[in-house]
């Protein structure tokens, strides 16, 4: 995780959202590999600090809520995301929504997927057409008022027309 984001989420006081709108994420990545192998492991002791992380920001009050805009038939890498969310997202203290990605097209929504802290901080993500992290462009981060007025609204449309997590099933 980016080092943007980990200082975001210390020092978040109210709120932490995420839109992810890609249906591949690093496919090159060595935990999608050993999932799609067969090879079950515990999230939590795989991704440490990162539970760790979500575990302080939620006991501090910060309310943290994903929401995941994705095609169905859902791909493999969104089938392994979803299995693994409710061992690890909501288990370290997440609210996590899914939104099938034919009921979002009369939404207005950024180009890219961004983290939102506190509703002043707006974080966006870089991948390239693979879904690989992009290194050249790196991570924006935005604190116009404008910039974290349209993201919040745009989260906040996903977020009521999404599903959660307890009651979505991958198609």
């Amino acid at each position: 995780m980016a080092t943007a984001v980990r200082e975001a989420l210390s020092n978040a006081r109210r709120s932490a959202v995420h839109l992810e709108m890609r249906d591949v994420y690093t496919p090159s990545d060595p935990d999608f590999a050993d999932w799609r192998a067969g090879v079950r492991f515990d999230p939590a002791e795989r991704w440490r600090s990162w539970f760790d992380l979500v575990v302080s920001t939620t006991s501090r009050g910060v309310r943290m809520r994903r929401a995941r805009i994705i095609s169905e038939p859902v791909s493999e890498y969104i089938k392994f995301e979803y299995d693994l969310t409710g061992r690890h997202n909501i288990a370290a203290g997440e609210d996590v929504r899914w939104l099938p990605r034919r009921r979002a097209a009369d939404l207005a929504l950024p180009g890219v997927d961004f983290w939102l802290i506190d509703e002043q901080v707006a974080i966006f993500n870089h991948f390239d057409g693979d879904g690989n992290w992009n290194p050249a462009a790196d991570m924006e981060i935005r604190t116009e008022l404008e910039t974290a007025r349209l993201a919040a609204s745009a989260f906040e449309s996903v977020w009521e027309r999404a599903v959660p997590h307890s009651r979505y099933r991958p198609r």
